[in-house]
Parts: structure tokens; C-alpha cells; sequence
């Protein structure tokens, strides 16, 4: 009743086929696309003071947020360590009093 049931290998039946030939076909060759030529002008980018300002704000902003981010959970980090290490002083303290009993 517990014994596995190992799956046997089934024998063909039939006729057996032989492997079918597989023939190469013919590669075309098309004629190269001709390359559209690039302008090298770029649009410059221009800064004016209101939008210096922003990036500023923006990147202000930004690292405000991850720190506050990183704080915080390096603040969670601390608190539970600090309630692991009360448990495990509580729970000493409960062993080693139960000993002197």
C-alpha cells in the first residue's frame, strides 16, 4: 500500500521511421540600405535662474526624503535590537533564578 510506483519505460510499437533530412535553403542577399545622414547640431540645454532654483529644490527634496527613509529604519534596527537584548536579559534572569530554587 506504501510502496512507490515507479513508471516503467513503455517498448515501441509500430513501425519505427527513420529520421527525416533536413535541406539547407538558398540565403538572399539584399541590397544594403542606404544610411540617412545624422545632423550634428544638438539642442543645447539652457538653465535659467527659475529652473536652476528647481533642480536645486528638487534635489534638496530628494535627499531629504531618502534620509528621513534611512534614519527611520535604521531607528527601527536599533529598537528591536534593544527589545531582543531585554528579552533575552529577562529570560537569563527567569533560567538563572530557577536554578537556585
Amino acid at each position: 500500500m506504501l510502496r512507490p510506483k515507479i513508471p516503467t519505460m513503455p517498448t515501441p510499437t509500430g513501425l519505427v521511421s527513420r529520421p527525416v533530412v533536413v535541406e539547407p535553403t538558398a540565403v538572399i542577399q539584399h541590397a544594403p540600405v542606404p544610411v540617412a545622414p545624422t545632423s550634428t547640431s544638438r539642442p543645447t540645454v539652457q538653465l535659467t535662474p527659475g529652473s536652476v532654483l528647481a533642480l536645486i529644490g528638487g534635489g534638496t527634496a530628494v535627499v531629504l526624503v531618502v534620509g528621513t527613509v534611512l534614519v527611520s529604519m535604521l531607528l527601527a534596527v536599533a529598537v528591536t535590537a534593544a527589545s531582543v537584548a531585554v528579552c533575552a536579559l529577562v529570560i537569563r534572569s527567569l533560567i538563572s533564578s530557577q536554578h537556585h530554587r
